[in-house]
This record gives C-alpha cells, sequence and structure tokens, in this order.
C-alpha cells in the first residue's frame, strides 16, 4: 500500500432541465456515470454522497483515490463522458493528499474515508501566513490541545488531507459519524480553542449523506431506474 495517496473530491450540480426528461433518458444518463464509478472502484477507493437537501448547491460528491494522479484523470475523463455530466456542472473541486501529520504520533492511513458512518462533513481549510512562521515546537503545542478535544469524541473519524502546492487550499478535512449532533458540539468546542484563532478560511462547509453510487444517483431524480436494463434490452 502506498504511503501517500490523492483524494480528489468532486461536487456535482445537476442542471434542473434534467429532471423534465423522460425517465428512460435520465435512467440511461444515471447508468453510464454509475458504470464509470463502479469500474474505478473495482481496485480503487471511491466514495459517493448526496447533498440532496443538505446544500442548494451541490447535489452529489464523488470521492476518488489512488496512489497515481494519472488515474483519477482517467477516472474524471469517463465521468465526463457520461449522459449525466452533461447536465452537471462542478461548482467545488478539491484535490489533496494523504501524509503523516507533523502534530500527530499516530499512524496515518493512507486512503481516507473509509468507515461505514452515515454522514461526512467536508471542507477546506487554510491557516493564517503568520501560523507557519512560529517555532514547530509552539505549533505542535497549539495543535496538542486541538487535537485533545477531537480524541474526546471517538465516534467521530477524523481524516485530514493535504494541498499546499497542488490546490487552492492548504487542506481538506472531513470528519464521518453516524449523528451530526455530535459534529456540531465537537465544531462549537473547538471555536474558543487557541488553534482556531489561527484558521484563516474553512468554509465552505459540506453535510454528505453517505450511500451507494446507485443510491445517490437515484436521490437527483427519486427513481430507483438507474440499474435498469434499457427498454427493449
Amino acid at each position: 500500500m502506498a504511503e501517500r495517496t490523492f483524494i480528489k473530491f468532486t461536487f456535482l450540480k445537476i442542471d434542473p432541465a434534467w429532471q423534465r426528461r423522460e425517465g428512460e433518458e435520465r435512467a440511461q444518463d444515471k447508468r453510464e456515470m454509475l458504470a464509470a464509478c463502479e469500474d474505478y472502484s473495482l481496485d480503487r477507493p471511491l466514495r459517493v454522497y448526496s447533498t440532496v437537501g443538505t446544500r442548494g448547491d451541490t447535489d452529489l460528491l464523488i470521492v476518488s483515490q489512488s496512489p497515481n494522479l494519472e488515474d483519477i484523470h482517467r477516472f474524471h475523463v469517463v465521468l465526463a463522458q457520461s449522459g449525466l455530466a452533461k447536465w452537471a456542472s462542478i461548482p467545488y473541486s478539491y484535490l489533496a493528499m494523504t501524509k503523516p501529520s507533523p502534530y500527530s504520533d499516530s499512524q496515518s492511513r493512507p486512503e481516507l474515508l473509509q468507515s461505514r458512518r452515515r454522514y461526512a462533513f467536508i471542507y477546506p481549510m487554510e491557516k493564517k501566513r503568520e501560523w507557519f512562521a512560529l517555532p514547530a515546537e509552539e505549533r505542535r503545542r497549539i495543535m496538542t490541545g486541538h487535537i485533545e478535544t477531537g480524541r474526546k469524541y471517538p465516534q467521530i473519524t477524523i481524516n485530514t488531507a493535504y494541498s499546499f502546492g497542488i490546490d487552492d487550499q492548504e487542506f481538506v478535512v472531513s470528519f464521518e459519524c453516524d449523528d451530526p449532533a455530535d459534529f456540531l458540539d465537537l465544531v462549537q468546542e473547538l471555536r474558543p480553542s487557541e488553534a482556531s484563532a489561527w484558521t484563516l478560511r474553512d468554509t465552505p462547509i459540506f453535510t454528505c449523506v453517505a450511500m451507494s453510487a446507485g443510491q445517490a444517483l437515484d436521490a437527483l431524480d427519486g427513481a430507483a431506474t438507474s440499474r435498469l436494463e434499457p427498454a427493449g434490452a
């Protein structure tokens, strides 16, 4: 297993006009995107989440991971050829990598978002430039308190990916849990922390509902048709 893995967060917004297409046309569009996702996930991590009802500017999140950036590139080329992609825009897109944390002795996970928890809360983050001018020992001291607060919530899996130089943000942070109230309480407790004062940006925040790729695609139009065979097949 590779020590570092690329992780790509692709948020899709579907044109409302797509829902006015005939049912079989929508089903075929979904089948094509589902086939791309299922092919990629045969030997690489891929997760799909619905943001229907939790965000007004996105409907779907596809998280693809690979030690090779070429894999992610090729996947998105194939994805763009699906019928549904022709009705979709990408309002948000984040590229990051996994790596060991400089502030924790815990073993790093080369692949993220691997739990079976019901929700993922995801956001890009940037620190103030002055943060990086602090001595390493001081930054580690500040982050130790931040990490200890997170450990008070063992029901939440915390994932940090790094984007320095490969995308606009510095980090992409994701949290997995079964009860959104737990995440709300954690964030509220972290707000007055010393580490929080060094945050420059930590929005937008996406509340994502974990489900299979087929279920997330069916949530786009409420029709359980993504796996049906074409009429007359």
